[in-house]
């Protein structure tokens, strides 16, 4: 976007060019909340309505009482907040580490996650489908926060340790002299003043467990343990799609995500633009 929007461009261009990328990214959602409020009739009719001729709140009630959406829900919610939660707590111990020691080998660990975020996940699947089979995690949750975790530490670990480098080492140095141990001038001085940091890391970790569909489908089946995206393709059938539904279902998704960036929002830009430092 920055290509296109350059600071030399006169006021209305820039205007007009935000304007329709604007447009361009809610017209999807507007597409899908119209959708989950028309009736089956009007969604398949031959005539194109941007707006219901009958406004119907059907699909959302069916969507609770003709599928285990609540559950999905939950499981998605579960998932998502560990995962998270773990990439965060191992991010900041790692990134801690090589913001502020030097040893033997840190060139080419930092080396090895950068690579691991050019690995296409298919190539994961069958290495972690035989060793989830191997220890009974298939079908389970465990599986899922495993994978997401192992998957989201490397770029939030990278990116924490550019946060950490931009705060001056005097600062814990100056709090060690009036007696405080490492442990607790991190906790106290030190991770306050990262919170843009850590909550960005946490909000990458979270949309990246949320919005998963791939390893879902390939390690869930049970209803009891789908998340959300696997749910939503379940309304896909064979000779049908149930488009009504699926639309309800995804307006519903949407509120975790709209409720946590609505909360996190000034911390998030700080954060990811903070960490980007070179290491």
């Amino acid at each position: 976007m920055a290509v296109w929007v350059h600071k030399n461009m006169p006021g209305f261009v820039r205007f007009v060019v935000l304007a329709l990328f604007l447009l361009g990214t809610l017209v999807p959602f507007y597409w899908m909340f119209v959708t989950s409020l028309k009736t089956r009739q009007e969604i398949y009719g031959s005539a194109l309505t941007l707006w219901p001729q009958k406004l119907t709140w059907d699909n959302y009630v069916k969507t609770f009482h003709d599928s285990d959406f609540l559950q999905y829900f939950a499981n998605s919610a579960i998932v998502s907040l560990v995962s998270g939660l773990l990439v965060v707590v191992v991010s900041i111990l790692g990134g801690y580490a090589l913001a502020r020691y030097q040893f033997r080998g840190k060139g080419l660990f930092l080396l090895v996650f950068l690579a691991t975020q050019m690995i296409p996940v298919m190539v994961l699947l069958v290495p972690l489908y035989i060793v989830f089979g191997e220890l009974n995690l298939l079908d389970k949750l465990p599986a899922l926060i495993i994978t997401y975790t192992a998957i989201n530490i490397p770029f939030c670990l990278i990116t924490m340790s550019g946060f950490f480098q931009r705060i001056p080492v005097a600062l814990e140095e100056a709090a060690m002299v009036d007696g405080c141990s490492r442990i607790r001038t991190v906790i106290q001085i030190i991770l306050p003043i990262m919170l843009p940091g850590i909550v960005a890391s946490f909000v990458f970790a979270f949309t990246a467990a949320w919005n998963d569909l791939f390893f879902g489908v390939m390690f869930t089946v049970s209803e009891d343990v789908k998340t959300v995206p696997v749910g939503l393709n379940g309304f896909i059938q064979k000779f049908d799609v149930n488009w009504g539904e699926m639309s309800a279902a995804g307006m519903l998704s949407l509120i975790p995500v709209i409720i946590l960036f609505a909360f996190v929002q000034r911390y998030i830009v700080s954060g990811l633009t903070q960490g980007a430092v070179k290491g």
